[in-house]
C-alpha cells in the first residue's frame, strides 16, 4: 500500500507552498465579468444581424447609384520599384511616373494586377476610370470585375486620378 492520499488533485509544489494565490489563477484567467461581457457582444450582433436581415435594411455601406459623367481608359504599366506608366486606351503615354511620385497610383496598380493574376488575364488590357454625376470617381477592371471606389483613400489620392482625366 502506498502512503499516498488518494486524491484527483495534483500535489503542491515549493513554489505554490510559498505563493497560495498563484493556484487558483489558471481558473480564473478570463474574468468572469469578461465572458459575460464577451457573450452579450456576441448575442446583441446576432440580434443588431438579425433584426437588419428580418426587416430588409438597405445596405447603406454601398455607393448610391448613379449615371455616368464621363470614363476614359487606362492601361496601367508599372514595376516592382513603385514606378508606373499611365497610358490612354490606345497605348500613348499619358504620365511616366518614377517610384518618388506615382505613390497612389502605383497601390491601385499592385492590387490590379494581383486581381488579374488570380484570374488569369493579361495585365496590360485596359481598365475604366470613371466619374458619375454625384462626384464619385471609380476604377473598374471589367475582365475581372474587380473595382475601388478612388474617394475612400482621401481627396489627395482621388484627385492623382481625376487629373487623369484632362491628360
Amino acid at each position: 500500500m502506498s502512503d499516498t492520499p488518494l486524491s484527483h488533485e495534483k500535489p503542491l509544489n515549493a513554489a505554490q507552498h510559498a505563493h497560495p494565490e498563484l493556484v487558483n489563477r489558471d481558473r480564473e484567467m478570463i474574468p468572469p465579468v469578461l465572458l459575460k461581457a464577451m457573450a452579450i457582444l456576441a448575442l446583441s450582433s446576432l440580434a443588431i444581424t438579425t433584426y437588419a436581415v428580418v426587416t430588409d435594411r438597405p445596405l447603406v455601406g454601398q455607393p448610391l447609384p448613379s449615371e455616368e459623367l464621363r470614363s476614359r481608359q487606362l492601361i496601367l504599366d508599372g514595376d516592382k520599384y513603385g514606378g508606373v506608366v499611365v497610358k490612354a486606351g490606345d497605348g500613348t503615354v499619358m504620365a511616366d511616373l518614377g517610384p518618388d511620385q506615382a505613390g497612389f497610383i502605383s497601390v491601385i496598380w499592385r492590387g490590379m494586377n494581383r486581381s488579374r493574376m488570380q484570374h488569369g488575364v493579361a495585365e496590360t488590357l485596359p481598365l475604366r476610370l470613371v466619374e458619375f454625376e454625384n462626384g464619385r470617381l471609380a476604377i473598374f477592371d471589367d475582365e475581372t470585375g474587380w473595382s475601388v471606389e478612388l474617394a475612400s483613400f482621401g481627396d489627395d489620392n482621388r484627385a492623382s486620378f481625376a487629373a487623369l482625366f484632362d491628360k
